[in-house]
């Protein structure tokens, strides 16, 4: 079997916007930024409950030591993992972003709309969910614009200041992929009921066909998962 990695995340995420907009395209876009928006305040708010249970506060700092990724070998082989540089460190963090796993998916997929969306909420929700008094902006992404602006409002870092992520906090890509399934699905069934459910599972079939009948099963065998919770 092959790794889990951000781009098997992104396939999730494109192919629920594809369906989406083809199947139901008066109210697509809104229910697919739903999904991302709920998908992402989820992950934020696991970070914050592990951070208040170390006595951690809940700031930019600590935002980015409890995330729950790094990037894959797989990603760092095929060249797309992130890269960037930080632009400003105080007040404000403002950091440019030049590759990333996910954007190379999209672009593969020809989705490259899809990516304006997902990157426009995506990092801004798991920062509301972590703390919803931070602020957060993402101006543009590389999608449109060539590389990807994200701004920490107030975050105030010291210079050069560096971010080591908790190793044991991390979760691996079968977690994030059944987490993003997971999230995706409810949402469009709660919308478009028993249409929604038969997207999901076409979707989840589609991806065992594409990846492998073990990949999908391991996807399937954590829907029982409550990932609001740690």
């Amino acid at each position: 079997m092959n790794e889990f990695t951000e781009k098997h995340h992104a396939w999730l995420a494109g192919r629920f916007y594809q369906e989406l907009t083809k199947n139901h395209p008066d109210k697509a876009e809104a229910v697919f930024v739903m999904c991302t928006q709920r998908y992402a305040e989820q992950r934020g708010s696991r970070m914050a409950l592990r951070a208040l249970r170390d006595g951690r506060r809940l700031d930019f700092t600590t935002y980015r030591e409890y995330g729950e990724w790094v990037n894959t070998e797989t990603s760092r082989q095929e060249g797309c993992a992130n890269s960037g540089e930080t632009r400003a460190w105080s007040p404000d963090h403002v950091e440019k972003v030049y590759m990333c796993p996910w954007a190379a998916q999209f672009k593969e997929m020809g989705l490259e709309k899809c990516g304006t969306l997902y990157c426009r909420h995506i990092d801004k929700s798991i920062v509301r969910g972590f703390n919803p008094e931070l602020v957060f902006e993402v101006p543009q992404s590389m999608h449109e614009s060539g590389y990807c602006l994200q701004i920490s409002r107030n975050a105030g870092f010291r210079e050069g200041q560096s971010f080591t992520k908790h190793t044991e906090y991390l979760k691996g890509f079968d977690y994030h992929c059944a987490h993003c399934y997971k999230t995706f699905r409810e949402i469009v069934t709660a919308v478009l009921g028993t249409a929604g459910e038969k997207t999901a599972l076409d979707i989840l079939e589609e991806f065992s066909e594409t990846y492998g009948r073990e990949m999908g099963e391991i996807i399937l065998s954590l829907q029982h998962e409550d990932f609001n919770l740690i």
